[in-house]
Order: structure tokens, then sequence, then C-alpha cells
């Protein structure tokens, strides 16, 4: 209850800071409507804009996640049954934009995206999703950059670049996303190895990194993928099996806030 109490209070402070100097500016919302948004973990990270906006990151499960930037909120990859333990979308708030990384059934589900959808949601995908859902949706490429709510977001490269890996991920179907959300950068890599465009990526304060076998990185890919582009925090996510301690003791010393959740 006290790190809950001090979530709740945190986030009432820093919702008093909302900037009007953003390119949206978004409704607060009070610490009563926040704490509804809470799951049975309390797995909520807080980060600020540059303006002093707070953005809450909300764990789901595997490679699904939700933000909560004022009174908007922004979903990664809903999944409803696909992915142990179900996930029922209908009673959590409906989504401002959604992202979808790629078309496999764990990141791209049709009933969690009709679920979560009211008349303004804004769906952005890969084509091969836009494609399996009758041409549904906003679609981006590698190197496509749209701003949604005032929201820049940056489709990048996810992709496998081991040679026994090549056909789960191939290189240019599907999308990884940088969000920068007035001056706070978070990087949602999706399925993907360590690939080399990663070393280009800038500025990051957040970002999401997979390390499920054998279909993305190892735990050692996944330190070598923080290291390249040296991001404030990591979340390991996607993990499955994988023993995603390792990744804390091999990211040890580097400076990068390795935080586990539960993104089984």
């Amino acid at each position: 209850m006290k790190t809950k109490t001090f979530i709740l209070s945190l986030f009432a402070t820093l919702s008093a800071f909302f900037s009007c100097n953003a390119q949206t500016a978004y409704k607060s919302v009070d610490a009563g409507e926040f704490e509804k948004t809470i799951s049975a973990k309390e797995e909520v990270d807080l980060f600020t804009t540059k303006s002093g906006a707070p953005v809450a990151i909300h764990c789901i499960k595997h490679g699904s996640l939700s933000m909560q930037i004022g009174d908007k909120w922004l979903y990664v990859d809903p999944v409803t049954n696909a992915v142990k333990p179900a996930t029922d979308y209908s009673v959590l708030p409906k989504a401002d934009i959604i992202l979808v990384t790629h078309e496999h059934h764990d990141h791209l589900d049709a009933t969690a995206i009709e679920q979560l959808t009211k008349a303004e949601t804004q769906l952005i995908l890969n084509p091969r999703s836009s494609e399996q859902l009758g041409g549904k949706g906003f679609v981006m490429k590698n190197g496509d950059s749209h701003t949604a709510l005032g929201i820049t977001i940056d489709a990048v490269p996810a992709y496998n670049n081991s040679a026994d890996k090549q056909q789960f991920h191939p290189k240019g179907r599907d999308n990884g996303y940088i969000l920068t959300i007035d001056g706070l950068r978070i990087y949602i890599a999706g399925d993907t190895e360590d690939i080399e465009e990663m070393a280009s990526i800038k500025d990051i304060e957040v970002a999401f990194l997979p390390c499920n076998l054998p279909y993305t990185m190892t735990p050692e890919q996944l330190a070598k993928a923080a290291k390249s582009f040296s991001p404030k925090v990591v979340f390991p996510y996607h993990y499955g099996n994988t023993e995603i301690q390792q990744t804390v003791k091999l990211l040890d010393g580097s400076g990068i806030d390795v935080r586990i959740r539960q993104y089984q």
C-alpha cells in the first residue's frame, strides 16, 4: 500500500505541472481515476516529458503494454487470449492510439483492437498487419514518420539478423517504433535482434527490448543492443522462458537502469 500511495501521490503532483507549450495539451487526470487503471501487480512506471507532463507506462504482458499520457491512452500490440493470461480489454480505457508492430498472433489481435476502439482511435500498423485486417489503419513502413495527438511516431527496422532466424522476422517487413512525447523519447523495438540500425538511435530515455528465444534476442544480444545506443532505462520484454535476470547482470556497471516486469 505504501508503494501504491506513493505512486498516486507522485502522479497527482506531476499532473499539476502539465504545460501548454507541448504540441498537444493533455487533460490532467486525478489520482482517483489513475488508481482505477493500476493492475493488481501495480506494475506502473512513471516518466516525465521535457515540460513536466507525466507518462505512466503500464505492464500488461508479453509484448503488450499501454501508456497513459494525461487523459490519452496509447496501447502497443494488445492481445486478448493468444497469450496467457487472457486479457479483457473491454474493461480498460479506450485507446486514442493503437500501435501494432507486426502480424504474428501474439502481437496482432483483431478482438483486442475492436475492444479498445472508439470513434477517434488511431490505429497505426505495418503493411502486413493492415492487410490481415482488411486494409484498416494508418500504415507505416520502416523509415516513415507520423504525428498523432502531438506524438511523433517513427517506424524503425525490426528483424532477425542471425542466419538461422531470418524466417521469423525478415528485414523490411516489421516495425519498431520510436515515440517522441514533448522531448521524452521511448523506443519500442518489436520483435528484433541486435541489428546495426540500433547504433544510430539517439537520446532514448526508455527502451523496450525483446529477449525471447529462439525468435528474438539472447540476454547477451540484449545487453549488446542496449550498449549500442545507451538508453537511460531498459525494460526487457516479450521474454518467455528466458532467464531474464541475466540481463541485469550483463548490464551491471553500464549506467543503464534495467527494470524487470511481468512481460512473460
